[in-house]
């Protein structure tokens, strides 16, 4: 699979403006140890470098040259570690293992460039678009000798990203499905009494023990209640550690990692089991919604007209439930939509959750609320996979000042609002591969309220 990655930069990357003695030069990952002590975060390797080398340890570099001739550089490790991290593998046993050219030490890096002599080399540069994190320099002696150009190939490696190969689209399968099935476990074990934090526990386990997937793509968010209406819950200032009440919506958004591709799915359910009336308003709001999108997602739709829909069919339903009152277009010119989702309907994902190339050249962000939020505007294509994932959230920073706003104040029902104050949230998230003529879910979860509480009830919901 790597190799095939590695042929479809080439295959893009090389146009008449690139010197046929040009280089690429890339650095992966660093071992990075926690603050100042000498215990190390569980390594992760940089995704760009994943995506063409598939390397699993840290603080190697590469080359490659315009003939696709790749060369890995390991660092030269002194024997009497081996005691400490077992035995000190050559290079022959890291070019066998990742099936490149050759493989040498990174003292030899100068000296292996210098000898190819190239008239241009490419690099990573520049930030991550939704981080603002920028990328690791190349470094090596020498390297400020040559003519260095640090644009072209992140803008061709990101589109190389975009649209996921048929090997990229087994590994998704793999992990977004592992990532479904953990979820299940987590509805099926969820009772009121038990605290948020066994909810993530359970998600954890569920997918370690019985996928081999040791990291997840992100912090677990399992809310509960009021908690469901912050975005990113589960961060270490809110670390999912409330007492679960009988009554209480629980919203978990949570997904496991393989081979450093992440998958990302959000459930949301009644921690009894069963929907009041109340909650069943809010969830089928939302089912409307992502219902509504995924029958319209094909090639060629802008992803933007996919939020509006989304927005639109909020408020449409919310109108019909007995939330608003009004006109639906003067509710969508005054941005009403934002105010019950103030996120993007869904990202790119892959190596990244929140993956690159949402943002290729001639593709801004939209300054509107809610919409602004988008991590792309571009239109959809076959191979990309991306998350629909609306959501209705009763949060006091979006609903009170849209309440003390003249313009908007006029479509609450006031009485209806007051009672879901304290109600949180729902949101809703699929994974979903954009096919030649349409989509494919990579995941199958129980959606319906009648398919969520057979399966938490302990029946098939299929």
């Amino acid at each position: 699979m790597h190799k095939d990655n590695r042929e479809r930069l080439l295959k893009r990357f090389k146009t008449p403006e690139v010197p046929d003695s040009a280089l690429l030069v890339f650095r992966g990952g660093d071992s990075k140890p926690i603050d100042d002590s000498d215990i190390e975060f569980v390594f992760k390797q940089e995704s760009y470098f994943q995506y063409l080398f598939g390397v699993m340890e840290p603080d190697f570099y590469a080359t490659m040259d315009m003939k696709g001739f790749t060369t890995l550089f390991i660092p030269r490790l002194p024997e009497s570690l081996q005691v400490v991290l077992g035995k000190i593998q050559p290079p022959s046993f890291y070019k066998a293992k990742y099936e490149v050219d050759d493989c040498k030490f990174m003292d030899e890096l100068p000296a292996s460039v210098a000898a190819v002599d190239p008239e241009i080399i490419y690099v990573l540069s520049g930030v991550n678009p939704d981080s603002g994190i920028p990328h690791a320099e190349v470094q090596f002696d020498g390297f400020n000798t040559y003519r260095v150009d640090r644009g072209k190939l992140v803008a061709d490696l990101a589109e190389c990203r975009v649209s996921k190969s048929p090997a990229e689209i087994e590994i998704m399968r793999y992990v977004v499905g592992m990532t479904a099935e953990a979820h299940k476990a987590v509805m099926r074990t969820v009772k009121p009494g038990m605290y948020e934090y066994q909810l993530e526990s359970t998600f954890l386990h569920h997918c370690y023990f019985n996928g081999g997937c040791r990291n997840v793509g992100y912090t677990p968010i399992c809310a509960s209640g009021p908690n469901a209406a912050t975005l990113h819950y589960g961060h270490a200032a809110l670390p999912n550690d409330r007492q679960i009440q009988d009554g209480d919506m629980v919203l978990i958004d949570c997904g496991c990692e393989y081979h450093c591709y992440d998958g990302d799915l959000t459930t949301s359910f009644p921690a009894n089991g069963k929907f009041t009336q109340d909650q069943r308003d809010v969830y089928e709001t939302v089912l409307a919604m992502q219902r509504g999108v995924e029958a319209q997602m094909k090639p060629g739709v802008m992803w933007p007209d996919m939020h509006r829909l989304a927005e639109r069919i909020c408020l449409t339903e919310l109108v019909k439930r007995g939330f608003l009152v009004g006109d639906i277009d003067e509710m969508m010119k005054e941005h009403m939509g934002a105010v019950f989702m103030p996120h993007g309907l869904g990202h790119l994902i892959g190596l990244d959750t929140h993956d690159v190339g949402g943002f290729p050249r001639g593709y801004k962000r939209i300054q509107e609320p809610g919409i602004c939020k988008l991590r792309t505007t571009r239109p959809l294509i076959p191979g990309m996979i991306i998350t629909c994932e609306p959501g209705v959230y009763f949060n006091e920073f979006t609903i009170v000042p849209a309440m003390a706003n003249p313009a908007t104040a006029k479509f609450f029902v006031k009485e209806k609002m007051e009672r879901f104050k304290n109600f949180g949230g729902v949101r809703l998230e699929d994974d979903v591969l954009i096919t030649e003529t349409g989509i494919e879910l990579l995941d199958d979860l129980p959606r319906t309220c009648e398919e969520v509480e057979a399966w938490m009830a302990g029946r098939d919901y299929k």
